[in-house]
C-alpha cells in the first residue's frame, strides 16, 4: 500500500537489522504475563556494529523488560554465514525460551534453525527470513519489495527520467536485497528512456562499492543515478561520487537511515533515503514471542512502516523519529 503522508511517502511493509553497544536485561518490569516467568530471549543480528541494528537491538531490549523477559543480544561482524553459524549454534547450546534472528542466508543456515527449533525454543525471523516455511513462529520485515518500487520512483524523478542506472547491492541470495533488486528493476522498465546497467555486488564493503561507483562512471558516461540495496554500500557510493566530484550530479537513492547516510543526504551526495522502521520490528517480535510464551495466538507475517526522507522532509517530527541510532 502506498500513501501520501504529510511528512512524505509512508509505505506498509516487512523489514532488517544491526547492533551494537547495546547490553543484556535480565527479568524485570511488567505486562508479560505469568508466561514469562524465567523466560529468555536471544537476539542475534545480521552486523552488530550496523546502527540498523542497534536501533532493532535497542526497542527490543526495552520491550523485553517492560515484559518481564530476560534479553541478550550479540551479532556477526560481518554479513556472512561462516561468522554467523557459530553464533546460532551457541544459542542452541544455551537454548533461551526464544530467539530473534536475521539470517545472513536464505537456506545455508534453515538446518541449524530447524534443530534449535526442535529443542523447543520459539523461533521469530526479523527483517531478513528463509525460503524454508517451517522455520519461525512469526516474521517480521519490509515489503522489500515495494522499497525497491518507491527507490525507483524516486531516482526516475531525481534523473529526469532519462539516462543510465545502476544497483549496487550486497550480494545475492539475501532475502531482503534481492527483493528490492526485484521491485526497482521492475519499476523501472515502466521509464523506457532510462538504461539499466546490470546490478554490481559489493560483499557489503564499502571500499568495494566506491571503487564500482568510479568503475561504471568511467564506462557509463551517461550514468545519472545509483541506488544502493543497504547502508554500507550507500555510505561507500557517497565516498566514490565524493572522489570523483560527481556529488549531487549522479542521483542516488539509498536504504536506510542510518548517521552516515543522514550526513551524505544533507550534503546532497545521496538524495533519498528509504528509512525502514527496525526498533518497530524489535519490539513486535519480542511481543509476538510473550505470546507465544503465554499461550497466545501468534501473527505469522508482519510488516512494518518504512518512509521516504529527503532533505525537505528530514526535519520533521513524524519522520525523524525514523532516524537510526548508534547506541542505546
Amino acid at each position: 500500500m502506498r500513501t501520501t503522508a504529510r511528512a512524505g511517502l509512508v509505505l506498509g511493509v516487512v523489514v532488517p537489522l544491526a547492533l551494537a553497544g547495546c547490553g543484556s536485561s535480565g527479568s524485570g518490569g511488567s505486562g508479560g504475563g505469568s508466561g514469562t516467568a524465567g523466560k529468555s530471549i536471544t537476539l542475534i543480528t545480521g552486523v552488530k556494529s550496523d546502527p540498523f541494528y542497534i536501533t532493532m537491538t535497542c526497542a527490543a531490549q526495552a520491550e523485553a523488560k517492560a515484559k518481564g523477559v530476560a534479553f541478550k543480544a550479540d551479532g556477526s561482524a560481518q554479513w556472512d554465514v561462516s561468522v554467523q553459524k557459530p553464533l546460532i549454534d551457541s544459542v542452541g547450546a544455551a537454548k533461551p525460551s526464544g530467539l530473534m534472528i536475521s539470517p545472513v542466508d536464505t537456506a545455508a543456515l534453515t538446518p541449524s534453525l530447524k534443530q534449535i527449533q526442535s529443542s523447543g525454543t520459539k523461533v521469530a525471523l526479523v527483517d531478513t527470513s528463509v525460503t524454508d516455511p517451517s522455520i519461525g513462529i512469526t516474521r517480521i520485515s519490509s515489503d522489500n519489495v515495494k522499497g525497491g518500487q518507491v527507490a525507483a520512483d524516486a531516482l526516475a524523478k531525481e534523473m529526469g527520467e532519462k539516462g543510465s542506472v545502476i544497483v549496487i547491492s550486497v550480494k545475492p541470495g539475501v532475502s531482503t536485497t534481492d527483493d528490492r533488486i526485484k521491485g526497482f528493476t521492475q519499476e523501472m522498465a515502466k521509464y523506457p528512456n532510462i538504461k539499466v546497467i546490470p546490478t554490481l555486488y559489493d560483499n557489503d564493503l564499502p571500499a568495494t562499492a566506491a571503487s564500482q561507483i568510479q568503475s561504471t562512471l568511467a564506462a557509463h558516461p551517461d550514468l545519472g543515478g545509483v541506488f544502493a540495496g543497504n547502508t554500507n554500500t550507500a555510505q561507500g557510493i557517497a565516498t566514490g561520487l565524493k572522489q570523483a566530484n560527481k556529488e549531487g550530479a549522479v542521483k542516488v537513492v539509498a536504504f536506510d537511515a542510518e548517521p552516515d547516510e543522514v550526513t551524505a543526504l544533507k550534503a546532497n551526495t545521496i538524495q533519498v533515503l528509504v528509512a525502514q522502521d527496525p526498533a518497530a520490528i524489535g519490539t513486535q517480535a519480542v511481543d509476538q514471542l510473550v505470546d507465544a510464551f503465554n499461550g497466545k495466538p501468534v501473527t505469522a507475517s508482519i510488516g512494518t512502516t518504512m518512509v521516504a526522507i529527503t532533505a525537505q522532509n528530514i526535519n520533521d517530527p513524524a519522520v525523524a523519529k525514523y532516524l537510526y541510532k548508534g547506541g542505546c
